[in-house]
């Protein structure tokens, strides 16, 4: 509990609570507007409360997973016992196929690929001035 009461997650709180009665206030604002005869008060008077209460669960999501990643931090590590099997395996080998040396030039990768060496080699050079 102690990880909840640091300065960012007493702004969280603080951000929470403030966001909610804001919205939840904006939600009467509205009801008394509608009750004075602006019809589409009417669906804003529902919409804050939806939106307070969507501050209050991305609120209670992230206490619980911040909880839960502390039990995780806090909890000892299993022994390892002699003759267990390694928890990393072996990378997947993948046999590449070597590209022949007659394979078909795109002449246009080859113009890009020239025309992008030759704005490396002048680095002060715009677009415009390629020569190409």
């Amino acid at each position: 509990m102690r990880r909840l009461w640091t300065p960012a997650w007493i702004a969280r709180h603080v951000a929470m609570v403030v966001l909610t009665v804001g919205f939840l206030g904006l939600g009467w604002w509205q009801v008394s507007r509608a009750a004075a005869g602006n019809s589409l008060s009417w669906g804003y008077a529902v919409e804050w409360p939806i939106f307070a209460g969507f501050v209050v669960y991305v609120w209670w999501r992230e206490v619980k997973l911040a909880r839960n990643r502390a039990s995780e931090a806090d909890a000892p590590e299993p022994a390892v016992t002699t003759g267990s099997r390694p928890a990393v395996r072996r990378p997947v080998r993948v046999s590449r196929v070597p590209v022949s040396d007659d394979a078909v030039q795109d002449n246009d990768l080859a113009a890009y690929n020239h025309y992008l060496s030759w704005l490396n080699a002048n680095p002060g050079a715009r677009p415009g001035d390629y020569p190409g």
